[in-house]
């Protein structure tokens, strides 16, 4: 099914059934990295990890990924994303499928630390790629199928748990093996819909090490996308990873019943990214500018997220999931216009672009992370934290 080289263009359909692959290698992603999270409660005890131990496994996948994201950035203005792409989601299969097998700490550390590698190589190829696929109206919607497949997987991994765990000691490794064996059947689509040729992945000129970097760190934008991601990310990392254990240690719900709402939250989640992407498109048929747009829509998804300052003096209960949702719906309706901006930044070197958001869309998160464990326990909750 090539589509591109044969009658000029590509059509539409196959552009979109593109989009329908990242979303779906989006989920993948996600579902090698929520395992852990949904799964902590049962590793810490049986490998006997504090909440602090913890947060340093959680933040070294932010840092792995910070570094990840360089190395990955750069490659993808470079070289073919049909094989890159295909190479960086293999390797982290194989490192997700690994971690069912760790028996302490140590190699959980090295596993995780793999994973975030590995995972830092998605961002860039699928920005990249839907930055040559899409125009800029389409964008946003672009972006948000991506980002959703992020949702779709998290919201997935909680019923894949409940399916394939027992009540056994170890029962929490099967998952990971299963979650790392679909990634690698993702790669027989991808190489089949798309040639090398068909994204126009290399460059005739391929571009000089690091040219461009002082340019885009002497622009304003670039700077405050920095920030941004930065922020943003922050806020959605450190939800996702310690949700489950703040619904059964925190609210005290059956390890059931927080896989049951941690997949309904994803859900949340997905609605509001899609549905920020959409509505984006949605204002600028009605005649607003789609900057104008896209920074009304950002600032909605931001108010929602604020709503997670109630958390530590909610009780389990309808208020406290509906602020859970609140904070779900904005935190990753935020993404697909972040990727909007990053991507007018630099047609040539969107890759760079990516990888250096990276850094500073995981080294934040990764601190955050692991100063919420220690905190977590020095104070037995983790309430403020989550706030």
């Amino acid at each position: 099914m090539s589509a591109v080289g044969r009658h000029g263009a590509p059509p539409a359909s196959w552009k979109w059934a593109v989009c329908g692959l990242l979303l779906l290698a989006s989920a993948v992603n996600y579902m090698d990295r929520q395992t852990l999270a949904n799964a902590s409660v049962r590793i810490t005890r049986e490998l006997g990890l504090t909440d602090a131990e913890y947060g340093r496994v959680e933040g070294v996948f932010g840092y792995a990924f910070a570094l990840g994201s360089v190395v990955f950035g750069w490659l993808a203005d470079r070289r073919s994303l049909r094989g890159l792409y295909a190479a960086v989601l293999a390797s982290w299969s194989v490192a997700g499928m690994a971690t069912g097998f760790v028996t302490d700490g140590t190699q959980l550390f090295w596993c995780r630390a793999a994973l975030g590698f590995f995972e830092a190589g998605h961002w860039p190829c699928a920005i990249r790629t839907t930055r040559l696929l899409l125009e800029a109206k389409d964008r946003p919607l672009g972006n948000g199928l991506l980002q959703g497949g992020a949702s779709v997987g998290a919201i997935v991994t909680p019923l894949v748990m409940l399916a394939l765990m027992g009540a056994g000691a170890g029962e929490w490794r099967r998952p990971f093996v299963v979650v790392g064996a679909v990634g690698l059947a993702w790669l027989v689509p991808w190489l089949w819909l798309v040639r090398g040729s068909e994204l126009g992945c290399r460059p005739a000129a391929p571009p000089k090490p690091f040219a461009g970097l002082g340019e885009l760190l002497a622009s304003r934008r670039m700077w405050l996308v920095l920030a941004t991601i930065a922020c943003i990310n922050t806020t959605w990392q450190v939800m996702r990873a310690w949700l489950p254990k703040f619904l059964q240690q925190g609210r005290g719900l059956a390890e059931s019943n927080a896989l049951w709402f941690n997949s309904a939250w994803f859900l949340v989640a997905d609605v509001g990214c899609i549905g920020a992407g959409a509505l984006v498109t949605w204002l600028v048929i009605r005649g607003r500018d789609a900057h104008g747009a896209r920074l009304w829509v950002f600032g909605g998804c931001a108010a929602l997220c604020a709503a997670g300052v109630l958390i530590p003096w909610l009780p389990a209960g309808p208020w406290l999931l509906l602020v859970l949702g609140m904070v779900a719906a904005g935190s990753l309706g935020v993404f697909p216009l972040y990727h909007a901006f990053t991507q007018e930044l630099s047609a040539s070197r969107q890759g760079l672009v990516t990888g250096l958001a990276g850094v500073a869309g995981w080294i934040l998160p990764a601190q955050a992370q692991q100063a919420l464990g220690e905190l977590a326990t020095r104070t037995g909750s983790v309430d403020a934290g989550l706030a």
